[in-house]
């Protein structure tokens, strides 16, 4: 452990600065520079939310531990952020994943679980709530894909497109949800919407970002025996999920339609940051939604090759996304700019 972790022991506080400064940036450059938009209130609920789910995914993607051994390290790690499990057990638990991770980033995060944990205990009850609520489902998402691809040297895929938008959802679509709560608790006049109204746009943006993963990700999906598109649809075109790589141009009606219905999400993504009125957690918010749509836009325009090849956006662009934003305060007609402009280029 290095000395810095040691020092932290022995200060809380510089703890949870670490884990939302050198931790954070270390596993995600895109959500750090994000989350610098927020105000302060906001700032840890959230690091400590997405620093809680991405252990969760390393965990849960360790290779080198068979899927059942990763189901029960998760199973028990969900139980000992819930509170309903001994800390030191899934501290020791997941200590074993650490040697196993390729990525030193994952590799630290990892090593960090103890003063996650301790910063949970820590936060502010109504916040801690909101954290181990989400991260129940997020778990719960992990925890199913673990069990329906439990064999990667067969291709299988997802039974009907409900079981697409569940997986979307416990991952990626309750996060919307999670975010609406705190922004609705800490933000005097967050929206001009209404509680009610932003949480099911804050819900379908989520689910739209997760399934533009899931398209990007296709190809490397299906090589690990992962097809998260629905069985029935692929039969109704008449292949199979094994068929997908050597006859990618029959699998383009299913592709592009989920496609569709990615940019719809993106959509509620819009509505949901136009309708925010501190400018820093408009910026902040809409950020997501403009890779999105830049990331959508390159696979519209690759097509059927993008199974072969891995799509990404560069830092450099998105930097440049962040720099206008911050330049003209997120304004509505600038972000729609942005948006326009990374859906077209």
């Amino acid at each position: 452990m290095n000395s810095d972790a040691v020092a932290g022991v022995r200060d809380p506080g510089r703890r949870s600065q670490r884990l939302q400064t050198d931790i954070l940036r270390s596993v995600s450059r895109s959500f750090y520079l994000s989350i610098r938009f927020l105000p302060t209130q906001l700032r840890a609920p959230i690091a400590l939310g997405y620093l809680l789910a991405r252990t969760t995914d390393t965990v849960a993607d360790t290779a080198g531990v068979s899927r059942s051994v990763r189901f029960e390290a998760l199973k028990t790690l969900s139980e000992a952020i819930q509170a309903k499990a001994s800390r030191e057990i899934v501290i020791n638990q997941v200590a074993s994943f650490v040697p196993l991770q390729e990525n030193a980033a994952e590799r630290t995060l990892l090593e960090s679980l103890p003063d996650c944990l301790e910063w949970l205990q820590q936060i502010d009850g109504a916040d801690r709530e909101d954290i181990r609520a989400v991260l129940e489902k997020i778990t719960q998402g992990q925890m199913l894909d673990l069990n329906h691809f439990d064999n990667p040297a067969e291709i299988r895929a997802l039974q009907t497109a409900a079981d697409l938008d569940e997986y979307t959802y416990l991952v990626a679509g309750c996060v919307g949800e999670f975010w609406t709560k705190l922004c609705f608790r800490h933000l005097r006049g967050f929206a001009s919407l209404s509680h009610d109204e932003m949480l099911p746009l804050g819900r379908r943006y989520g689910m739209g970002l997760q399934l533009i993963n899931v398209l990007r990700d296709a190809g490397s999906d299906l090589r690990v025996g992962r097809c998260y598109f629905p069985e029935d649809e692929l039969r109704a075109v008449g292949i199979s999920a094994s068929q997908i790589l050597s006859e990618p141009d029959r699998f383009q009606s299913i592709y592009q339609r989920w496609m569709k219905k990615a940019q719809d999400g993106l959509q509620c993504g819009m509505q949901y940051s136009r309708a925010i009125e501190n400018w820093r957690v408009r910026g902040a918010t809409v950020l997501p939604a403009l890779i999105g749509a830049r990331t959508l836009a390159l696979l519209y325009r690759t097509g059927a090759s993008a199974l072969e090849k891995k799509i990404k956006i560069p830092r450099s662009e998105v930097r440049e996304m962040i720099l206008s934003l911050a330049t003209h305060f997120a304004s509505r007609k600038q972000i729609d700019a942005i948006f326009n402009r990374a859906r077209v280029s």
